[in-house]
């Protein structure tokens, strides 16, 4: 990788030639009118507008490419792609170098075509230089008043003159700006005051402008496709990312004689399939290519790997072989997660884990194991261990590699423990630091009080999938909030998990900030629910009665927080450890 200041001449020059093209997966065009002035207002000031980094063309990284917008058709093969710029360089070409018409849009989203100026006189007055460049339409003529009236009138080269307006797309055409300055002196008579005013804007504008360079990263045509992507992301300067995705959609493109194109085959299948509620907002294009990469080298052989280098080398003929049995996989995971009570995306703990729990499922059931008691239950427990024990934040190929090879091993010799079931370890006190519903864990604990068809307090419904989809379920408080305030109940306490649960929105609303004994009565007395109903209610979601009915806050968190720890052993198959321990007495008061 080197760095060099360019000319933008030379880059026009390049751009024109073919030199210089796109990548095929890199978007259109997309800057509006204000923002092409204040790039070109930049540039004839002499301001720094950001890098631009290209990629030498024809090495290991062989990318379909297409030529610039407004570029006249051109059979070159390109010398360099660029990587990082093109909305600039794009501004830049259609509006200072081509004689075409500029396709912008205004503010409000409009589409135009226009061509810009610079107003001579107010580019050495003091105004502000954005404010010296106008927009007209391809017509070059402005109107008011539902077009009956002319405002100004650039439409011939004579009017141009008339109004002292100087063509930007002259700026880096020096040849042409000459041609264009001695017919301007021609036509006004070669006034002095004329040329005076003109040489100071050549001066100050033209060839400052026709000598602007632009620091350009120049990446080796060698450079492995990995370090391409790392290094756009260590560079970039805004507008569209450069994503794993869109380099493997440009690298299928090469290879796909029959147009099939990676970016249209994601889209059917996301609007095919991956609508339901855990899956519509979890899985984008690099997580579905991320799951085939770890499918495939599973399926393959050799090393299983879903590295980012191991994505831009996957094949096109893989992907095309293992896709839709992947596309399966995810059905069946989100039908698996909703089986546990995770029904939404919001309530999905870890968009991460969906990755190796899509792959497993695709090759269980390509197995014709998926739907075996035995198989789920170690399914479910590597889920619920992932979860509770908080493994999949940050960076996870690696243990997705060792998870899905893991799990595998596991459900058919019965022996080798995956390593996210070894590894999960839940201390008691962390219920106290569950606070906040972004928590996985936190997510996770809801999902068990779910799973254990815990009822609404006052219907009594089981919180199943229809009826979580039909009411709105919120987070209860059992000792509500202002009363623990009132109570000076410390908030490590009465704000944790501990002390919340899933239950009807509308119930929730009913019962107020008041004590437990109060609003359990209430909902016996006013909603005609008996105790023993009401009970069984409280009872489906680990909640102690007796406690809650005698007001006794510390004994209740004591029995809530034991049988939470039960529930979370459960679900991860393996003890907790520490129950007694110095620190959970100290947080709980006893042993839980």
């Amino acid at each position: 990788m080197e760095s060099k200041d360019k000319k933008l001449t030379d880059l026009m020059e390049g751009i024109t030639s073919g030199k210089i093209q796109l990548p095929d997966f890199q978007r259109g065009w997309v800057w509006s009118d204000l923002k092409i002035k204040k790039l070109i207002a930049s540039i004839t000031c002499g301001y720094p507008i950001s890098a631009a980094m290209f990629l030498g063309y024809g090495g290991v990284l062989k990318l379909k490419y297409r030529a610039f917008e407004g570029v006249m058709r051109t059979t070159a093969m390109p010398e360099q792609l660029v990587l990082d710029g093109q909305q600039r360089l794009t501004s830049i070409y259609q509006a200072m170098y081509n004689n075409l018409p500029v396709k912008t849009k205004t503010e409000n989203g409009k589409e135009i075509e226009v061509y810009y100026y610079i107003h001579i006189p107010d580019t050495s007055n003091g105004i502000e230089r954005e404010d010296a460049i106008i927009s007209v339409p391809k017509d070059r003529i402005i109107r008011k008043n539902f077009n009956r009236d002319i405002v100004l009138d650039l439409s011939t080269r004579e009017k141009e003159f008339e109004n002292k307006m100087f063509p930007v797309n002259l700026l880096f055409k020096i040849g042409e700006a000459l041609l264009w300055q001695n017919d301007y002196y021609r036509y006004h008579n070669y006034d002095p005051s004329i040329i005076s005013e003109h040489t100071q804007f050549s001066k100050n504008i033209i060839y400052p402008t026709s000598n602007y360079a632009l620091p350009v990263i120049l990446l080796d045509s060698n450079t492995p496709k990995e370090a391409v992507c790392q290094v756009f992301e260590n560079v970039n300067t805004g507008g569209v990312s450069l994503t794993v995705f869109e380099l493997v959609t440009a690298i299928f493109a090469m290879d796909a004689p029959d147009n099939w194109n990676l970016r249209d085959d994601w889209t059917k299948r996301k609007e095919k399939t991956f609508i339901g509620d855990v899956l519509k907002e979890n899985v984008d294009a690099t997580a579905f290519l991320t799951a085939c990469t770890l499918l495939s080298t599973y399926k393959l052989g050799g090393t299983v790997s879903c590295k980012r280098k191991d994505v831009l080398n996957l094949k096109r003929e893989d992907y095309l072989k293992y896709a839709d049995i992947l596309e399966d996989g995810f059905v069946e995971a989100e039908t698996l997660l909703q089986r546990n009570r995770i029904f939404t995306a919001q309530n999905l703990p870890y968009s991460t884990q969906l990755i190796p729990l899509a792959v497993l499922c695709a090759l269980l059931k390509e197995q014709g194991l998926l739907h075996v008691a035995r198989v789920i239950s170690k399914l479910e427990q590597w889920l619920w261990c992932g979860i509770l024990g908080e493994l999949y934040g940050g960076a996870n190929e690696s243990r997705f590699v060792q998870d899905v090879v893991g799990v595998m091993k596991w459900v058919q010799d019965d022996i080798q423990i995956p390593k996210t079931i070894s590894d999960a370890y839940f201390s008691p006190t962390r219920l106290l630091g569950l606070q906040s519903r972004q928590s996985a864990a936190y997510k996770g604990i809801m999902a068990l009080i779910l799973k254990n068809q815990s009822k609404d307090f006052i219907s009594g419904q089981d919180m199943d999938f229809t009826v979580f989809k039909k009411e709105n379920i919120d987070i209860h408080h059992v000792f509500p909030k202002a009363y623990c305030e009132k109570k000076g109940y410390p908030k490590s306490k009465y704000n944790s998990i501990v002390n919340k649960t899933p239950i009807f929105f509308t119930t929730n609303r009913k019962i107020g900030g008041v004590a437990p004994s109060e609003y359990l009565r209430r909902i016996e007395e006013k909603n005609h629910v008996s105790t023993d109903d009401l009970n069984k209610y409280l009872e489906s979601h680990w909640l102690d009665s007796t406690s809650m009915r005698s007001d006794d806050f510390d004994q209740f968190i004591v029995n809530r927080a034991g049988r939470l720890l039960d529930a979370i052993s459960k679900a991860m198959g393996k003890a907790i450890s520490g129950r007694d321990s110095e620190e959970v007495i100290a947080a709980f008061g006893t042993a839980l």
